[in-house]
């Protein structure tokens, strides 16, 4: 669920601005009353779009994108000022907002920007990328089924526990809409994160490995590592699960479908960070991706990795004519 901050000192302008968004964006709304209250926010994972008005008391908005930016949040800013100045307009646009809406807002208005700054999409392009066929999305979700046990056998077995294994997640997305894919690892406050690319015949794609920081707690007593669990340490942890989930389950899904692959290097994207900032981070060349995400937990313990495999979309062609077999009566 896409997260929308709204900071007004005023509550009727802030209750007339939640009241302008779209009625059908699945959105999540917090509100603040000045700056300092927004930048909080921010940095509790509060508004992947802050809605901020110029005027406030405590800290003004002009202070509010400065400390954004000298802070690096991540958040789309979108002004909503009576101040119609010229000057205004171009002091905001330089100091990191991407558009600027005059008192009093309108429903139409508000959704023409958040149109315009692809924030959402017209509904017909929507429904385009969310365009999957039922039986093409059921057939990976059947193989990754497997897979996934199979990663989650070895994971089992090594670390002798009974792993959770969740409902595979299986989506053609545009890349720039992953992070509202991944809204729920979002919930964490920071996570770790590793990232692998993976190559086929006529098949390609990246696999990002996440965990969050809150887990690396539960995996040190699982296994038996005693004394501080330092970032090294906790890097050491993360790379090893990578490893394991991101090579068994690429080997199970390449030998349904009758192919190879060869793994790149694993690359750190972070540590400790938004989940929006590790894919900011991690920058695809490609428009659109078939993107199946996998959640893994283990009874007993408070350990949450989340597996993400990303196919280019023409790689779809492929795994698609591989897959045929499984669509014949």
């Amino acid at each position: 669920m896409y997260s929308v901050l709204i900071c007004d000192d005023s509550m009727v302008a802030r209750k007339q601005v939640a009241k302008c968004l779209p009625q059908d964006w699945e959105v999540a709304i917090h509100f603040a009353k000045h700056g300092r209250e927004a930048v909080e926010a921010l940095e509790a994972g509060k508004g992947q779009l802050l809605l901020l008005d110029l005027n406030m008391p405590v800290m003004d908005g002009y202070q509010t994108l400065q400390a954004i930016q000298q802070k690096q949040l991540n958040t789309k800013v979108v002004v909503i000022s009576g101040d119609i100045q010229p000057e205004a307009h171009q002091r905001v646009k330089n100091l990191g907002a991407i558009d600027f809406i005059k008192k009093p807002v309108n429903s139409a208005v508000l959704l023409q920007v958040l149109t315009t700054n692809n924030i959402i999409k017209p509904e017909a392009e929507e429904q385009a990328t969310q365009d999957l066929d039922p039986e093409i999305r059921d057939c990976y979700q059947e193989i990754t089924n497997i897979a996934m046990g199979q990663a989650g056998d070895h994971l089992a077995r090594i670390m002798n526990v009974f792993v959770e294994l969740p409902i595979p997640n299986v989506n053609l997305i545009e890349v720039s809409e992953l992070h509202m894919m991944l809204s729920d690892i979002e919930m964490h406050e920071q996570v770790s994160a590793v990232c692998q690319g993976f190559l086929g015949p006529g098949v390609s794609g990246e696999a990002l490995c996440i965990l969050s920081d809150s887990s690396f707690g539960d995996v040190a007593k699982i296994l038996n590592i005693s004394g501080e669990v330092d970032d090294q340490l906790q890097l050491e942890v993360l790379m090893d699960a990578a490893s394991l989930l991101i090579g068994t389950c690429l080997a199970g899904l390449a030998n349904q479908m009758d192919l190879s692959f060869s793994q790149g290097h694993p690359v750190v994207l972070g540590q400790h960070q938004s989940v929006g900032d590790l894919i900011t981070a991690n920058k695809m060349k490609w428009k659109r991706t078939l993107a199946i995400e996998l959640s893994y937990g283990l009874e007993g313990y408070n350990v949450q990795c989340d597996l993400v495999l990303l196919f280019t979309e023409d790689s779809m062609e492929t795994m698609n004519a591989k897959l045929a077999h499984l669509l014949e009566d």
